[in-house]
């Protein structure tokens, strides 16, 4: 038996919440209330890209900042056919309360904002428990993770940041970009890539195909190394 089985045997996993999905795995299903009346995930977001994110807790400073920035951008990711969907353990009165707060507030003197995304009430943790949210035996909060899901439910990509720091929503919608023109265009993006820079071609899997691409005279083609070949965005 391999540690992670006794650890499963053990429940520590389980306990832990740390038995977490991984990238490619399906979503997690689950039916829970949220500030905006029932949710079945992730039906109720199919053909959608999603944006799950949870917080530590309710009336949050950091937290705080990350919704007031969300809403702010919330029509840009409708733009690229993506939702939004918060969650935390705290209830769903507690919820609604912080919400109803936020609008209280003008970050930056950048005008009040609205929550315009649904929060998802998960005060018994079994959502938390699925994603892996809660990362330590002694904590009852969940870290600030991000799962990117696609409109075939698929995980896609996963961010996981420390309670301090707050995230970053240009990367989250980068990602998005980058993993959409990936499915469009079957091309991969390089470091520090934004909509309109050169892609990255896949690297050759038989000699002929690597001497091929040498000799491609496409003025697109930016010819590194046989195995690095980059394209000039169409």
């Amino acid at each position: 038996m391999g540690i992670e089985d006794k650890a499963k045997d053990s429940g520590v996993v389980q306990e832990c919440g740390t038995g977490m999905p991984l990238i490619g795995d399906r979503a997690p299903a689950f039916r829970s209330m949220t500030t905006m009346g029932k949710c079945n995930f992730p039906d109720d977001y199919a053909g959608k890209w999603v944006v799950f994110f949870s917080h530590p807790a309710d009336f949050t400073p950091v937290c705080t900042t990350e919704f007031i920035a969300l809403a702010r951008r919330s029509e840009e990711f409708k733009a690229i056919n993506t939702e939004l969907l918060g969650l935390s353990i705290d209830s769903l009165h507690s919820h609604l309360a912080w919400a109803e707060s936020i609008e209280d507030i003008d970050l930056n003197g950048k005008g009040r904002v609205e929550i315009p995304f649904p929060i998802v009430a998960d005060i018994s943790m079994k959502v938390a428990r699925q994603y892996g949210m809660l990362q330590t035996v002694a904590s009852t909060q969940t870290v600030r993770a991000v799962f990117i899901i696609d409109p075939d439910s698929i995980i896609r990509a996963i961010l996981f940041y420390p309670m301090s720091t707050g995230r970053n929503i240009d990367e989250i919608k980068r990602i998005i970009l980058s993993l959409q023109k990936h499915d469009e265009e079957n091309v991969s993006t390089p470091a520090d890539w934004n909509p309109g820079d050169d892609v990255v071609l896949g690297a050759p899997l038989t000699l002929e195909t690597a001497k091929n691409r040498l000799a491609d005279q496409d003025e697109k083609l930016k010819k590194y190394s046989w195995y690095l070949t980059m394209r000039k965005d169409s």
